[in-house]
C-alpha cells in the first residue's frame, strides 16, 4: 500500500460485514488512479485487508454512499476538462455495476453529497466556480440537473482566490439547509431544501476574513454549530447556525497548527467531528499532521494535541 495515500482521495466507511469487520471504499485519482477500490477494516485489531479495485473511472477524487449501502456515488473525469458524476450500484462479492453518469456543467468536479433523504446529489465544481443539483431516481441512479448555480468574484490571495473555487456543499442533520463553502471567494453560500431542488438565501451568505479559503464542513451532532476549516489562513472557525434560517455567526476561530510551526507550503483539508460530539479532528497537509480538538457543551474547542507522521499530504 505504499502508493495508496498518495492516491486515497476519497474514503468512505460502511455497515460492519460482522461484530468486527467493516467494509470501506477508497476512490483515487491522478496518473496512478485506476478507479474505486474496496477493502475490509478489522475494527478489533486495526488491520486492514488489500484493496481491490472494483470500478474503473477516472477522476474519482470523492465518494458518497447511500444510507442503505447499495449505491455508491463518485466524482468522475469526463475528459476535455468536463466534470461529472457516477452511480455504482454495489453488489456482494462482484464488481460495482455504473448504473449511469451525468455531467456536472463544470470542471473539477470535487466533491459529491447526498442530501438525507437520499433525494438529491449534489456536485461542487472547483475549477468552474459551479455547484450543481440533480434528482435522483427510486434505484438510486442520477437524473439530469434540475439546479446550477455559478460563482463569481475573487479575494485575497492572487493564485488560489483568482476566481470562485467551491470546495464542497453539506446537508445539515434536518434536512432543511444545504452550506456551499468557496475557497475563492471566502463566503459560504446557503440554500433551503425544497423538495428535490433548492432555493438560494442570498441574504443568509456568510463571509469569512480575507484570505481564510473555506474548504469543508462538519456539523455537530447535538448542538447548532457547524465548523469549518479554512485551507489558506489554516484554521478552523465555529460557527452558530440559526436552526430556522439556516444563517451563520462567529463562535471562535483557532489555528489548526502548533504555535511557531513554519507555514509555507502547508494547508488544512479534511476536518471530522466524531459521532459523540465529543471531539473534532483536522488534517493538514504539508506540516503532516492531525489536530485533535476537544469540544465543550457551547461548541467551542480547545486543542488537544498534535498527532505526527501521519501519512503524507493527508487529505
Amino acid at each position: 500500500m505504499g502508493n495508496l495515500f498518495w492516491l486515497l482521495l476519497g474514503f468512505v466507511l460502511v455497515g460492519s460485514l460482522n461484530a468486527d469487520e467493516v467494509r470501506f471504499y477508497i476512490g483515487t485519482s491522478g496518473r496512478e488512479g485506476a478507479g474505486i477500490l474496496q477493502g475490509v477494516l478489522d475494527s478489533k485489531t486495526g488491520k486492514l485487508t488489500t484493496p481491490q479495485l472494483i470500478a474503473e473511472a477516472k477522476g474519482a477524487s470523492f465518494l458518497a454512499i447511500s444510507k442503505d449501502q447499495r449505491i455508491l456515488y463518485a466524482t468522475l473525469d469526463l475528459g476535455q476538462g468536463n466534470g461529472g458524476v457516477g452511480a455504482f450500484q454495489l453488489r456482494d462479492g462482484q464488481p460495482a455495476r455504473l448504473l449511469n453518469a451525468q455531467p456536472s456543467k463544470g470542471t473539477n468536479a470535487t466533491h459529491v453529497a447526498l442530501d438525507q433523504k437520499g433525494k438529491v446529489l449534489l456536485v461542487a465544481n472547483y475549477g468552474s466556480g459551479s455547484m450543481t443539483c440533480f434528482p435522483l431516481n427510486p434505484d438510486g441512479s442520477i437524473q439530469p440537473p434540475k439546479d446550477f448555480f455559478v460563482y463569481q468574484g475573487r479575494s485575497l490571495d492572487p493564485v488560489r482566490q483568482e476566481a470562485s473555487h467551491p470546495h464542497g456543499a453539506f446537508v445539515d442533520q434536518q434536512n432543511r439547509f444545504i452550506y456551499v463553502p468557496d475557497l475563492g471567494l471566502d463566503k459560504i453560500f446557503v440554500y433551503a431544501i425544497n423538495e428535490d431542488c433548492l432555493e438560494s438565501l442570498t441574504q443568509s451568505t456568510f463571509e469569512l476574513s480575507p484570505g481564510s479559503g473555506p474548504r469543508h464542513l462538519a456539523f455537530h451532532p447535538h448542538l447548532s454549530v457547524a465548523f469549518v476549516v479554512n485551507e489558506l489562513s489554516l484554521t478552523v472557525a465555529v460557527l452558530q447556525v440559526d436552526p430556522s434560517s439556516g444563517q451563520l455567526s462567529f463562535n471562535q476561530v483557532i489555528s489548526s497548527l502548533p504555535a511557531g510551526v513554519a507555514t509555507k507550503g502547508v494547508t488544512s483539508s479534511a476536518i471530522f467531528c466524531s459521532p459523540n460530539g465529543k471531539n473534532l479532528y483536522v488534517a493538514n497537509r504539508g506540516h503532516d499532521s492531525l489536530a485533535v480538538f476537544a469540544i465543550n457543551s457551547q461548541g467551542q474547542i480547545t486543542l488537544i494535541q498534535h498527532v505526527l507522521n501521519v501519512p503524507a499530504t493527508p487529505r
